[in-house]
């Protein structure tokens, strides 16, 4: 299986992988400043050399085997319900061994360089200690790769494009954005197509069917010769006897008392 198949063949596991892994070495080296100070604090007799050394070595340690997590996250994404999920068993003892493993290494070589000897006492209590603190890491990486892949994801995701419509009148073709049209009228066999910028379009078709093809759009059904666009709507102006004038810019379209269900569309609109 090829790592990162699950997750898309563009650079965006890639990514993931890098940017968790630089937001893993910042924060984990303030965290290891923050325990030389505390150990310092603690034990103002301490070198200062020492807590340097464990914390160094800890985060060094960390950063080179944080690609074990990785590896363990591309074969068994947490977020998918399957016994892969089992190999993050394997996956934390590895990575717990490989940064305790490499922490002492590097400990006992940088005490040797100063000729002393660094012990790892009690050997069981310090491992299963670091044990507890790596498994807590591990987790806090599954779910910064989660949340990394998602916003890069999100980045990516193409932008939303206008909806148009076609206007057809015989073997001519008119592509017009639905926003732009303003109203609907119906004239004989055809539909006339009002255009914001002042065209006017014809269509064979009749105005119940186009209804149903615009109303999902945001049209209203407000005489029986005519369909308006709601969110081009500038006026709504009674006429007495319950019929209105609706103003659309310069347009001027009859509400008819008829459609009621149109009135309270535009009034709520």
């Amino acid at each position: 299986m090829t790592i990162g198949a699950d997750l898309g063949t563009n650079g965006t596991p890639r990514r993931t992988f890098l940017f968790t892994l630089g937001a893993v070495a910042v924060v984990g080296a303030f965290i290891n400043t923050l325990g030389v100070i505390s150990t310092l604090h603690a034990n103002p007799r301490l070198s200062v050399i020492e807590p340097i050394i464990w914390e160094g070595s800890s985060w060094i340690t960390l950063v080179s085997f944080f690609w074990i997590a990785w590896v363990a996250y591309c074969l068994a994404p947490p977020n998918r319900l399957s016994w892969r999920l089992l190999l993050h068993i394997p996956a934390l003892l590895a990575f717990a061994v490989g940064h305790i493993g490499g922490f002492v290494l590097l400990c006992k070589a940088a005490y040797f360089a100063m000729g002393r000897h660094y012990v790892f006492a009690p050997f069981w209590e310090s491992f299963f200690y670091s044990l507890g603190r790596d498994a807590l890491a591990y987790v806090v990486f599954m779910a910064a790769f989660g949340f990394t892949l998602s916003l890069l994801r999100q980045q990516q995701a193409p932008a939303p494009q206008p909806l148009t419509f076609d206007i057809r009148d015989g073997t001519k073709l008119n592509r017009v954005m639905i926003e732009t049209i303003l109203a609907v009228s119906s004239a004989g066999n055809y539909a006339e197509f009002v255009l914001r910028d002042g065209r006017r379009l014809c269509m064979r078709s009749s105005l119940s069917a186009l209804e149903r093809e615009l109303a999902p759009h945001g049209f209203v059904r407000t005489h029986r010769s005519w369909l308006v666009n709601a969110a081009a709507v500038t006026a709504l102006n009674p006429e007495g006897s319950g019929d209105y004038a609706i103003g659309l810019g310069a347009l001027t379209v009859p509400l008819s008392r008829r459609f009621p269900e149109a009135l309270a569309k535009l009034r709520a609109n």
